[in-house]
């Protein structure tokens, strides 16, 4: 999958924008503030129907302006050339569109224009909560099996009706067994189904993050693991277990809601806990590496792949590693971002053969060099 060509209209610092890409690597260079990553989460938002980094959609509309249009040229080798488009009117719902033609729900669009984004964030992927890692394994799951992403929207649809009866109960002093027992059988029609495909998931997935792990790492010493915490008793006995607990928490304490993935090095060792920062850096990158080449494994499509600002938390030799790497025929379209024009010069200056386009970004204007 190739982005050829992004059009912004007040979109975040952008009023207008329109950037002609090239099909292998794609730099923008800037200060920081300057605008590089929004372009970035523009891509993302035409996979995701979301921000990245903010959820609430109408605080991205450019300051003054009351809509925000983003509109993407996609070259595809098994769909031929296509127009993916997010608009969103203030007061209005958002609205995904593939060539001019808008889907039913949001969710059809997911998948369609699998990509990985890779940022100074993921690292709270290692120290951050469970929801985070639920997150990313979700998001992994759902951009090859549609199944999978309409059974975790309706799980989630049941728990959060499931929550607010628990709380309705709780203030109105009444308990209802039989009313929850109708949301505890919704919960048990979808969950279960979440908790199989996580576990399919982590069985393949954890071979191709030990691979890159180590290309990362350079060693054998620390191989990573991943594996998944999850209760497995019947969820229908979890959740009857749990009713008492539930009645007085007024929220659902069991499911595959609270479930979380363990990080460990290879002697057992929570990566959380006792990695250090360089290790959790390089299991971060690993992961997200994992994620693109477990995307092309089900899709046979290369993603595209986001890299923001990540070369400040690497050094120079590893840099020159991963340029090599994400610019082989393994990866496909990069677009990334650096505050050092001279770094990124110096790289290709060193690999002459490698396509690559580099371009300026200062207050929010791009301007291709060369």
């Amino acid at each position: 999958m190739i982005l050829e060509r992004l059009i912004l209209s007040n979109f975040k610092s952008y009023e207008e924008a329109d950037i002609e890409l090239c099909g292998n690597v794609n730099c923008f260079l800037g200060n920081n503030g300057a605008g590089k990553t929004n372009l970035l989460d523009a891509a993302y938002y035409l996979s995701f129907c979301k921000s990245c980094f903010n959820p609430v959609d109408s605080q991205n509309i450019h300051r003054g302006a009351d809509f925000f249009a983003i509109h993407g040229h996609y070259s595809d080798p098994k769909d031929g050339v296509g127009v993916a488009s997010c608009i969103l009117k203030q007061g209005q719902p958002k609205q995904m569109r593939w060539n001019k033609k808008p889907y039913k729900t949001l969710s059809e669009h997911i998948g369609k224009i699998p990509l990985v984004m890779v940022s100074p964030n993921d690292q709270s992927l290692i120290t951050g909560g469970s929801d985070l890692r639920r997150k990313f394994i979700d998001a992994a799951i759902s951009q090859v099996d549609h199944a999978y992403l309409d059974h975790l929207l309706h799980y989630n649809k049941a728990l959060e009706q499931r929550n607010r009866l628990l709380k309705t109960m709780w203030d109105d002093r009444q308990w209802d067994e039989a009313m929850v027992a109708i949301w505890d059988d919704q919960l048990c029609l979808h969950g279960e189904h979440l908790y199989q495909r996580r576990l399919a998931f982590v069985k393949d997935f954890e071979p191709l993050f030990m691979e890159y792990y180590h290309w990362i790492a350079g060693s054998d010493d620390e191989p990573g693991h991943i594996a998944y915490l999850h209760d497995d008793r019947p969820l229908l006995l979890q959740l009857t277990d749990s009713r008492q607990a539930d009645r007085y928490s007024q929220y659902t304490t069991c499911g595959p809601h609270k479930d979380d993935f363990l990080f460990t090095l290879d002697d057992d060792m929570p990566l959380k806990r006792f990695g250090s920062q360089g290790q959790q850096k390089s299991f971060a990158l690993a992961l997200k590496l994992a994620q693109f080449q477990y995307l092309l494994d089900h899709h046979g499509v290369k993603p595209i792949l986001l890299l923001d600002d990540i070369f400040d938390k690497l050094d120079l030799l590893r840099v020159k590693q991963l340029i090599a790497l994400v610019g082989s025929d393994r990866f496909g379209q990069v677009l990334l971002t650096d505050t050092q024009p001279g770094r990124v010069q110096s790289i290709f200056d060193e690999m002459p053969h490698l396509e690559h386009r580099i371009f300026t970004v200062e207050n929010a204007s791009v301007y291709a060099r060369g």
